[in-house]
């Protein structure tokens, strides 16, 4: 997943939605015992009580969702103390350093799939081996979830949580006005199959644009929602770094250069203050969206857009964003952290959280369920997001995750693009940036 300041865009876009109360929105955790961090559950659990820790990052939405509560119940020996760090930049290099150490650990520990490459690679002794947990099937989760917390050897760090598989929200009014279709299914057709053909809508748009609007909010978008469906981006099979000389990277990274070009793009950095107040002011027509952005737009557009977004699929599958829960060897609790990690992510589990606070299951069984298979969205004049994200998640492919993707990426987009984008530079002037600064990041 992205992030901004190295805070992860999902917690942003959760956090966002708090107000709301509504199902698909995300809560807010309480207030913690500790400066940047919040705690929930039991604490350190009641006499004849064992307590089971869980540290993540953002808004993992299980105790918003209310399923703290019902594993408590179902075992009332069980108390669950959550501890959550609003930041993955503080996160994660605590976490580190606790796996160093041995000490300082939670019994159940959140992995950010930004992340997920550096534990299967560098750490995987650290970890319990969950695919051999009992009550595990790994044929339940996407095979491509599986696969990005797997060692070559096939030990599974982590059980996959939510997923990002991506669609494209787009304004149906602004679309009616510019003399394009409105409905969802005869949207898709438009760009089916490829990104270029997304971008060639963006220019009849354009010529027909109502007055102050832009096809898309921004070229960073683009650029990451078409890469985020390649195979190979960063890195290849072996390790080795090939975003310099990868045609995927070439074609997403011209992608961008050609609606900046086209002047399709409401120059916008996505988070940031004047893309929220973009939404409310309708300046853009479309944005590609995950499940867990749909809460933030509802949010940021106001109710005076409800019936005025519609989803369609988009081009191609991609995914953005998603977690796994990994039990430390040397968690204190860690038959019980197992239980607990392997029933959170069971799809049963990852249903209710996706109708509660919409993230999207990375369990393919779940799928089924009527609580996702009947999704509806009424902002989004009642869109079928169930199939939808569906459909998207299982044409992702499994991609190659490398242990410095997060900053390549962010590198690209937030270095490289935004300055062809906001400052006039040339493409190659922004490539060259980028570059310089992921050389020096990587100490290459």
């Amino acid at each position: 997943m992205r992030f901004r300041s190295h805070t992860s865009h999902r917690a942003v876009a959760l956090a966002a939605v708090v107000v709301l109360g509504a199902a698909l929105l995300a809560g807010c955790a309480q207030d913690g015992e500790e400066p940047g961090t919040t705690s929930s559950g039991g604490g350190t659990g009641s006499k004849g009580k064992l307590t089971v820790t869980i540290g993540n990052f953002g808004v993992f939405g299980y105790k918003q969702a209310g399923l703290y509560d019902e594993y408590e119940k179902l075992n009332p020996g069980i108390t669950i103390k959550e501890t959550s760090i609003e930041r993955l930049d503080q996160y994660y290099p605590q976490l580190l350093t606790h796996l160093g150490t041995g000490s300082g650990l939670q019994d159940i520990q959140a992995l950010e799939v930004g992340n997920i490459a550096e534990i299967v690679n560098r750490h995987p002794d650290k970890f319990v081996d969950m695919g051999k947990a009992q009550g595990v099937d790994k044929n339940s989760f996407v095979p491509w979830k599986w696969a990005q917390a797997t060692t070559a050897s096939g030990k599974t760090v982590g059980l996959g949580t939510d997923i990002g598989p991506i669609a494209i929200c787009y304004r149906t009014d602004l679309f009616k006005q510019a003399g394009l279709p409105t409905d969802p299914e005869e949207v898709g057709k438009l760009w089916a199959g490829d990104w270029q053909k997304y971008v060639n809508v963006g220019k009849d748009y354009m010529a027909n644009a109502p007055k102050g609007t832009a096809f898309v909010d921004a070229a960073g978008g683009v650029y990451n929602a078409a890469i985020s469906g390649s195979v190979e981006r960063y890195y290849d099979e072996d390790g080795k770094l090939i975003y310099k000389v990868n045609s995927a990277v070439k074609e997403a990274w011209n992608l961008a250069m050609d609606v900046i070009d086209g002047k399709m793009t409401a120059k916008l950095k996505q988070f940031d203050q004047t893309w929220d107040q973009a939404y409310a002011n309708a300046r853009f027509a479309t944005v590609s969206c995950p499940p867990w952005m749909l809460g933030y737009i509802k949010e940021k557009a106001g109710t005076k857009a409800a019936d005025q977004w519609g989803i369609a699929p988009a081009p191609r599958p991609a995914n953005w964003g998603g977690s796994f829960l990994g039990v430390p060897e040397a968690a204190k609790n860690k038959d019980e952290a197992i239980k607990l990690a392997t029933w959170l992510t069971a799809p049963a589990q990852q249903a209710k959280l996706f109708e509660k606070q919409g993230s999207f299951p990375s369990s393919q069984v779940a799928y089924e369920l009527p609580e996702v298979a009947g999704a509806k969205h009424e902002f989004f004049d009642d869109a079928p997001i169930g199939e939808i994200f569906t459909d998207a998640a299982k044409g992702v492919p499994t991609l190659v995750l490398g242990e410095k993707d997060q900053i390549i990426q962010n590198t690209i987009t937030d270095v490289g693009i935004l300055q062809v984008e906001q400052q006039g530079k040339t493409p190659a002037q922004g490539w060259a940036a980028a570059v310089k600064d992921i050389d020096n990041a990587l100490d290459q």
